[in-house]
């Protein structure tokens, strides 16, 4: 467990130097947390009250479509934080789910031990801050990426931008993200091969 949450402080330790005494307080307050493939970390219709780092493996954004059936919104992966931020922030019931797309090791804490280790290092809200709001342009960066183009294009691009992901999900979870059917995804790996 050590390693792992030695994996959050040296994330954030790109963007500026954590004390020893903050490491400390940042690493007694998350705590790791392990999934596998399929397991929710937080279910759709929830209020969301925690916020994770992903140490290894991916987590999906989820939201269950008008016929019932579940929709990749996006993926995360390793030094990524992952919450439901909406939800998180304004305690709003949330629609959208968490889900490990693989095997998954995660860092968690609740919303209420966050504001405590805020209170305690003042620097840490504005950094993790300043981390999911540049995770959130390039998500919508990314998903704007795949506008405008056929399921090829999609395929081909999401292949060039996420070709980590592309290789360590089931491929019903990249149909899912990418708006196609799974019959419709083996066709086009099949012609690209």
């Amino acid at each position: 467990m050590h390693i792992i949450t030695n994996q959050l402080i040296s994330y954030l330790q790109l963007f500026r130097p954590i004390s020893e005494d903050d490491a400390g307080l940042i690493t007694k307050t998350f705590k790791a947390r392990s999934l596998t493939e399929g397991e929710y970390l937080f279910y759709p219709n929830d209020v969301c009250n925690e916020l994770f780092f992903i140490c290894k493996g991916i987590l999906r954004i989820i939201v269950q479509n008008d016929t019932g059936n579940l929709v990749t919104h996006f993926f995360l992966k390793e030094n990524q934080f992952c919450t439901i931020l909406k939800s998180f922030n304004n305690r709003v019931i949330a629609m959208e789910g968490i889900q490990a797309a693989c095997d998954v090791e995660v860092l968690a804490v609740n919303r209420t031990m966050l504001l405590s280790l805020y209170e305690k290092i003042p620097y840490l809200k504005s950094l993790i801050d300043q981390i999911t709001q540049q995770a959130l342009l390039d998500k919508i960066e990314i998903r704007n990426s795949y506008l405008g183009h056929d399921s090829t294009a999609r395929y081909k691009l999401f292949l060039m931008q996420q070709a980590d992901i592309a290789m360590r999900v089931p491929l019903s979870d990249v149909a899912s993200y990418l708006g196609i059917t799974q019959q419709s995804l083996s066709r086009i790996r099949k012609n690209l091969r």
